[in-house]
């Protein structure tokens, strides 16, 4: 997947070299932000829950969400860069799940954890209220955004309606070139798979999707697909870990790949939607157990 090398910079600053990335992802962390010494790679987030620290695997998870932060909600916008910093590392928290819908997120001790102003911190939650990351009432704490089902709903039949038209562009259109990009996205799928690592499953997955949308050649679509991206990245991890759900996806995207292979238009949009509708029926089986069981804990208090 690649390899994290620290430079000799103050703060340390650790780059992801991996073969998925176009060009390597820089991120900075200072042990205000993670726990732990700089030399033994990155810390657990300040958020994080339980005492651990990070495995090799989620800190490259978390690096591949801080890149995702920076392309879709940094990059068009003219902010500081400690306003860009201060929004990818708590945007990158919450899709990796060390922040949890309803959690605060207290000015003032991310004032203290950046050693700065509220104005930067204020900047960055707006940026990330945007994409739908978080929550911002008036006279109130921001907060983590929670999925509500039916947001979720839309967005994932919106996805499907527009994946529909990628598959059949794709299908229509691609080179043996974009036949290569796309085996070569899909081996990594398997290699999560093959070894049960759902991180490394869901960023391979990502990237798939994101090779699909370049060559289906729209740039209108693949704009309105890429604003709905942040917003589903923390949600594709909560369906992908459902029982059963990693290895029906596999098994969906190696169909989809014979699908593209065979120029079949057809069943290449059909086996896309297919894919996005279970994974929303995943995540409203998960948010219903969800809701009856906080039922049941409060009928018992």
């Amino acid at each position: 997947m690649g390899a994290l090398v620290r430079s000799g910079s103050s703060p340390p600053r650790f780059t992801l070299r991996s073969s998925c990335l176009s060009k390597p992802v820089e991120a900075t962390f200072s042990p205000l932000i993670f726990g732990g010494e700089p030399n033994s790679g990155i810390g657990t987030p300040h958020s994080a829950r339980g005492t651990g620290r990070l495995s090799t695997s989620d800190q490259r998870s978390l690096i591949r969400a801080q890149a995702l932060v920076r392309r879709i909600v940094a990059e068009g916008h003219d902010r500081p860069s400690l306003v860009t910093q201060i929004a990818c590392e708590i945007g990158a928290e919450i899709i990796e799940g060390y922040r949890l819908p309803g959690d605060d997120l207290n000015s003032v001790e991310l004032s203290r954890r950046y050693q700065t102003s509220r104005t930067p911190i204020r900047e960055a939650l707006m940026l990330l209220e945007k994409e739908g990351l978080v929550e911002v009432h008036p006279r109130k704490r921001p907060r983590v955004a929670s999925c509500a089902i039916d947001e979720i709903r839309e967005i994932y039949l919106a996805r499907a309606t527009l994946f529909e038209i990628v598959a059949i562009n794709v299908a229509h259109t691609v080179t043996e070139e974009g036949m290569n990009t796309l085996r070569a996205a899909f081996h990594k799928m398997e290699t999560a798979y093959r070894a049960d690592d759902l991180r490394g499953f869901v960023w391979a997955n990502l990237d798939f999707y994101d090779h699909n949308t370049q060559l289906a050649n729209n740039r209108t679509l693949k704009r309105i697909i890429d604003s709905l991206v942040v917003r589903t990245a923390r949600l594709r991890r909560l369906s992908l870990e459902q029982p059963g759900r990693m290895e029906r996806s596999f098994d969906d995207h190696a169909r989809l790949m014979r699908a593209y292979q065979d120029r079949d238009a057809n069943l290449a949009a059909a086996l896309i939607r297919s894919n996005h509708i279970n994974a929303l029926a995943a995540l409203e089986v998960y948010f219903r157990d969800s809701r009856d069981e906080a039922a049941r804990h409060a009928k018992r208090a």
